[in-house]
């Protein structure tokens, strides 16, 4: 996106529109790629995610692995594979956004030309820090919510929060190590609610509770 961005003449303020419109095309375009990349990711911490609770449905007995097998996992990755597609088209049309929130910002504030081109130009580091977040962000949410279906279709009513166990985790996530959490109550930290792994930049994990 930010090649996109440079190839127009940044200076010719009126093109600003002409650059949001080329973006909101490239959306439509990113569809089918989206499609098979987000299918992709989906299906590949799916079969990590079911290796791992087969490993430990080795030491419970057959029944264990049965049900385990037959979670209704079908829909949450359905839910999965939609979002990644809306997440990464979403990419350029924020670029767009920014683009025409810079513009006029700069008009606002009486800024040069260049100055404004200067912070349209950065439109490619932006999207590029967005797009890491987002990668991140969903594999750890993706994983979770895998792990909650299958816990759930075995009567898991909840699990124990668990950190990577290094000076990089926050505060608060560090307070909520060895915990248990419901399900159905994911708990909200530093204004963010959601499960272990499931919120932006969390690399802790869920260890599910299985009812004796």
């Amino acid at each position: 996106m930010g090649d996109l961005v440079k190839g127009f003449e940044l200076e010719n303020l009126t093109l600003t529109g002409t650059i949001g419109r080329a973006l909101e095309r490239y959306a439509e375009t990113l569809k089918p790629w989206a499609e098979a990349v987000g299918n992709r990711m989906v299906a590949e911490v799916a079969a990590r995610d079911e290796r791992s609770w087969f490993r430990v449905a080795e030491q419970m007995g057959s029944a264990l692995r049965k049900e385990i097998a037959e979670a209704p996992i079908g829909q949450v990755m359905r839910a999965r594979q939609d979002e990644q597609v809306r997440l990464i088209t979403s990419l350029p049309r924020e670029a767009a956004e920014r683009v025409h929130a810079m513009t006029r910002e700069g008009i606002t504030k009486g800024w040069r030309a260049d100055q404004i081109s200067a912070e349209i130009m950065k439109t490619g580091e932006v999207t590029k820090s967005r797009a890491d977040l987002i990668a991140r962000t969903e594999v750890g949410r993706t994983s979770t919510l895998l792990t909650q279906a299958r816990a759930e279709h075995v009567g898991s009513e909840g699990y124990t929060w668990t950190t990577a166990g290094d000076t990089d985790v926050r505060a608060s996530h560090k307070a909520m190590n060895g915990k248990f959490v419901r399900w159905d109550s994911p708990p909200t930290l530093d204004g963010l609610t959601g499960h272990a792994g499931a919120t932006p930049n969390c690399r802790c994990i869920v260890v599910p509770v299985i009812p004796d």
